[in-house]
């Protein structure tokens, strides 16, 4: 019973310091999940992020699998509670105050203020992923093309460029061992 406590007080805290999204969040679910508490490996934890990007819906449901993988469908269940309820309750709480305020010189002052924050946040989540994903010179080559084409190229879809890069990644690294458990 207490991995399950250990899960919803994870979870609970990511929850509360997910300002700017889940992804603001992910170094610090990265270092809980595989350094503090050894639920999951480098590669699983980039297998389980790598997942919750292309299923549909928020991407991160990822928190059910790792849930799940700690002590099974309780663990999903206590994961999933703890990581969009205090979110959801405390959004909910500030767009009431928001909305009180429209108009006023702080709101707009605040926002500004946030808006680096969060930019900054998410930039550390993606340097992170990378960190475990980026492989030598083939997979460098890969996320390079794949931004340069999402960033770039406005009128292809980015989900283009990212199942592409997938492919290319599959047929290029399969028989290499890179990225195997």
């Amino acid at each position: 019973m207490s991995e399950n406590l250990s899960v919803l007080g994870v979870f609970s805290l990511l929850s509360v310091l997910a300002v700017g999204g889940g992804a603001a969040v992910l170094p610090e679910t990265k270092e809980l999940v595989v350094g503090t508490h050894h639920w999951l490996t480098n590669d699983q934890f980039r297998d389980i992020y790598g997942l919750g990007q292309v299923v549909p819906g928020p991407n991160m449901l990822m928190v059910l699998v790792i849930g799940y993988h700690v002590t099974g469908y309780l663990g999903a269940l206590l994961a999933f509670l703890g990581f969009f309820v205090p979110a959801g309750a405390i959004s909910w709480g500030a767009s009431r105050v928001w909305d009180h305020f429209e108009g006023s010189p702080w709101r707009e002052a605040l926002q500004r203020g946030l808006a680096p924050l969060v930019v900054g946040l998410m930039a550390a989540g993606t340097v992170s992923i990378a960190r475990t994903a980026i492989e030598g010179a083939t997979t460098i080559a890969i996320a390079i093309v794949v931004f340069g084409g999402v960033y770039f190229v406005k009128r292809v879809n980015p989900a283009l460029f990212v199942l592409g890069g997938g492919v290319v990644g599959l047929i290029l690294l399969s028989g290499t061992g890179a990225g195997q458990p």
